[in-house]
């Protein structure tokens, strides 16, 4: 009379651990790395649309003027800090339509603040005297000059 066995093994068992062990092992560190870089990319996505923002996007005309001038070509200097692409700072004129001079803004979507922070949650460094946006929440130092 033939016995009829349901289930694994131990041995079965272990080797399936074993197996499953290896592939975490090599997996998960992969993994990782394409977090980071996909931090890194958007970061550094994020850190060319500030810049677009405070010098604009030359290249974009429509009939016949810049269509994205950016801060600095609205007011004539460079925001002294990034929250001034949103919010208009009380020393700079509004837009005057004539002169085509003022703030008009804002200048970047400001997702309730996410604008100031890197990937990693860390704040900017932006000095509009070197003209540089900064970020060092990966731990090394990305930056776009303009």
């Amino acid at each position: 009379m033939l016995q009829r066995r349901d289930g694994f093994t131990v041995l079965e068992l272990v080797v399936i651990i074993v197996v499953l062990g290896i592939l975490a092992a090599v997996g998960i560190p992969k993994i990782g790395g394409l977090i980071t870089s996909s931090k890194v990319n958007s970061t550094k996505s994020e850190m060319s649309e500030l810049k677009k923002a405070i010098v604009g996007s030359p290249g974009m005309v429509a009939g016949g003027t810049i269509a994205s001038r950016g801060f600095e070509n609205d007011v004539g200097f460079a925001p002294s800090r990034l929250e001034d692409l949103v919010t208009k700072p009380d020393s700079i004129p509004s837009w005057n339509r004539i002169t085509g001079i003022g703030w008009h803004g804002p200048y970047i979507d400001t997702s309730e603040g996410e604008y100031l922070s890197d990937a990693w949650g860390a704040a900017y460094a932006y000095n509009s005297a070197t003209r540089k946006i900064v970020s060092i929440g990966s731990g090394d130092s990305l930056s776009v000059g303009f």
